[in-house]
């Protein structure tokens, strides 16, 4: 095991990763932005270092920096946590051209994975069912337009490059697609630096589920289950839970089945996440690969009493996996809801402040990731995340009923500051949703936007069958990181370092 890490994170997930290093008696470097100074994983951390102003790209997102972090502070290794560096290839490459372990998957199968598009291909040959679409990505408009009429309208224009529920457009009817296209193609540029798209069927009712994975560096690998995160607003998660409820057991194990093949076949090591669609006749389709641990990784600990993060330490230390399929048992249900600062009535615009009450729910099997504090002052500088209440229960209406209870009990209050907390328990009331039978929509419906049209596509062929869970084929082989030529890493001026 490694002696010292360093976190290139912030928020809860800086400091969850920073538990998880305490417990296994790793020592821990903190980085933080000027806004941060005051964060929890600054006093929690054995070390801290500022890494520069609250601009992200000058800060979290600046490698140099964190590098030179790492090597003043004499860390092994770096954990990106997620967003951020967490899936930039040529960080990883940095991290290892400086002595440094990157803890998730190599820089080639992080690469290969990360082009939405690149992966879409690998997962084809890995016998995973794909939605109708493009291959690779369109260059034209023309050629795009092609596609979109091929497949039929609703399509949804991805970027490349994309990731966290960004870059992404639907497009209704043939009229809108011109602009449609060219407007995806400019945001992919100015957010990702990277203009290329592809086109997939849009499933109108479709439900999000995706597949937590674990794999080593030795060719082993063991799936922990699915959680359903159907529950967006702007392809962006607001409830997860696990297992994903009202699919039947062959469809879950299919689904499982898959996402571990696939994760053997690239290559993968670490924690992984592969993403699926599944229509109302639970056939299943492929969309992406998170190359990170997820936002929702609590609602698996729960139901499976595996820690991630341990996990993820170990595998990155070069331990071979301590899991065999046989061994991972799921249990009960799991629900997560995510507690934002942002006004759900005025579209989910944050509302950063300092909060003057900060109360998080407890009681039996009630879990609560957060960096907040009162007197915390949450900025306008990053994501607006301020918790994720998890709950477990033995069956499904019994957790609802405990994440209820624990929405409840949370109390948040600070001049201007709004959370979700309002619009999760009215989430929670809908019929629904309290069945099981919801898709990625349900939003939208309780904010009274219109609803969408039937899907033609769920009624006809034009998705593959889900087909069982096959033999899981041999990782394949990853070829060795050619050599690439760096310049020297700057040295980054005022990095204070502080020991505890």
């Amino acid at each position: 095991m490694f002696e010292k890490i360093l976190i290139a994170n912030r928020g809860e997930i800086a400091l969850r990763v920073a538990r998880a290093c305490r417990e296994l008696g790793v020592r821990t470097v903190a980085v933080y932005s000027v806004a941060d100074r005051d964060s929890a994983v600054v006093r929690l951390a054995d070390e801290a270092v500022c890494i520069g102003p609250p601009e992200a790209r000058q800060s979290y997102r600046n490698a140099a920096a964190i590098v030179e972090a790492a090597r003043r502070t004499g860390a092994q290794a770096v954990h990106p946590g997620y967003g951020f560096l967490s899936e930039d290839a040529d960080f990883a490459e940095i991290c290892a051209d400086n002595g440094l372990v990157f803890i998730g998957p190599s820089p080639e199968v992080m690469l290969a994975l990360g082009d939405k598009a690149r992966a879409r291909a690998l997962m084809r040959e890995a016998g995973l069912p794909l939605p109708p679409g493009s291959l690779a990505t369109v260059e034209t408009a023309a050629r795009a337009r092609d596609v979109a009429d091929e497949i039929g309208y609703p399509v949804i224009i991805k970027c490349a490059a994309g990731g966290g529920g960004r870059g992404m457009t639907v497009v209704w009817s043939a009229d809108e697609f011109g602009p449609a296209y060219e407007r995806t193609r400019i945001a992919a540029q100015a957010v990702f630096g990277d203009d290329r798209v592809y086109l997939e069927r849009y499933l109108v009712q479709a439900r999000h589920v995706e597949v937590q994975v674990l794999c080593d560096g030795y060719g082993n690998g063991v799936h922990l289950g699915t959680r359903d995160c159907s529950v967006q607003r702007r392809h962006q998660k607001l409830v997860e839970e696990g297992p994903a409820p009202a699919l039947s057991a062959n469809t879950l194990d299919a689904l499982a089945g898959s996402a571990l093949a696939g994760a053997l076949r690239a290559g993968y090591t670490g924690a992984g996440t592969f993403e699926f669609l599944v229509d109302e006749a639970e056939r299943f389709s492929f969309i992406e690969v998170n190359c990170r641990i997820q936002v929702e990784h609590p609602v698996t600990e729960m139901i499976s009493g595996v820690d991630l993060v341990h996990e993820q330490l170990h595998i990155a230390a070069g331990v071979p996996l301590r899991l065999r399929q046989e061994d991972v048992r799921i249990s009960g249900v799991a629900v997560e809801c995510r507690v934002n600062v942002e006004d759900p009535d005025r579209g989910f615009a944050p509302t950063p402040g300092r909060l003057s009450r900060f109360v998080p729910p407890s009681g039996p099997f009630t879990r609560v990731d957060t960096h907040g504090y009162p007197g915390y002052l949450v900025g306008p500088y990053y994501d607006s995340l301020l918790a994720k209440v998890v709950v477990w229960a033995p069956e499904r209406d019994l957790a609802l009923g405990r994440m209820e209870r624990a929405l409840h009990e949370f109390d948040v209050e600070g001049p201007g500051v709004r959370t979700t907390i309002p619009f999760l328990r009215r989430v929670l009331d809908d019929a629904g949703f309290r069945k099981g039978r919801y898709s990625t929509g349900l939003v939208d419906r309780l904010l009274g936007g219109a609803e969408p049209p039937p899907d033609p596509v769920r009624a006809g062929s034009a998705v593959p069958e889900a087909s069982a869970a096959a033999a899981v084929p041999a990782a394949a082989a990853v070829p060795a990181a050619p050599a690439v030529a760096r310049s020297a890493l700057p040295t980054t001026a005022n990095h204070p370092r502080r020991s505890r």
